[in-house]
């Protein structure tokens, strides 16, 4: 995949959810009580959760992110035999303060010097989203945290990839969309965003339509990658 500077960019749109923060980091941290199922709940939790968001979104049945993440662990807790409710509940409240990869920071912290605007947008609810920037530290270089829960619908699609175009006032392509979800990445570039594939998992490429304008490791890279142009 191309690695090309990314001219006339003036925003970064990010996802939150494996883009920002880190998804396993819930079930990791409660180890302790999941033992060498901690990894497998991950997956299978993160996996349905996706599954989810778009079955409810064909089905035309969307309920919060909160419900979604609530149903992936109850699925996930069940083929890993488990049934602990206490253990639930904590894993529930963990994913409100996901760990921010040690990227993160520094990354952001270098587009805002440089003036860039800074946007998240995340299938998350407001709750999801406030907790996670608020844990994070990121809250001081963020312009705007937009959930589709303002469009009552989960990405992939079009409506959710409006939502920074009416807020910021820029044309997609004036815009990079950074995620590490390759189909998010994918789709946001076939909406008209300069798409950055941040593929930190080392994924083979989606058979999807609209490349991303640029794949990266990892957020460091990515501010290398922009030159601000007129």
């Amino acid at each position: 995949m191309p690695t090309p500077h990314l001219p006339d960019v003036q925003a970064c749109v990010f996802d939150a959810y494996g883009t920002l923060f880190d998804v396993n980091s819930a079930a990791e941290r409660a180890k302790g009580a999941l033992g060498a199922r901690w990894q497998p709940l991950a997956d299978t939790w993160r996996a349905k959760q996706l599954q989810y968001t778009w079955l409810r979104s064909l089905a035309g049945q969307h309920v919060d992110f909160w419900q979604v993440t609530g149903d992936a662990l109850d699925f996930a807790l069940e083929s890993v035999k488990i049934a602990d409710p206490a253990l639930r509940a904590e894993l529930m409240t963990l994913y409100l303060s996901l760990a921010a990869y040690p990227d993160v920071r520094a990354a952001l912290e270098r587009l805002k010097a440089r003036g860039f605007r800074l946007a998240v947008l995340s299938n998350g609810s407001p709750r999801m989203l406030a907790a996670a920037v608020e844990n994070a530290g990121l809250a001081d270089l963020l312009d705007a945290v937009l959930s589709v829960e303002e469009v009552g619908i989960y990405k992939p699609h079009p409506s959710v990839y409006q939502l920074p175009v009416d807020r910021l006032g820029l044309a997609a392509g004036r815009m990079c969309f950074v995620s590490s979800n390759g189909w998010d990445a994918f789709c946001a570039q076939a909406f008209g965003y300069r798409a950055v594939w941040c593929n930190r998992f080392g994924q083979a490429p989606e058979r999807i339509p609209a490349q991303p304008a640029a794949e990266v490791a990892a957020l460091a890279a990515l501010p290398d990658l922009l030159a601000r142009g007129a």
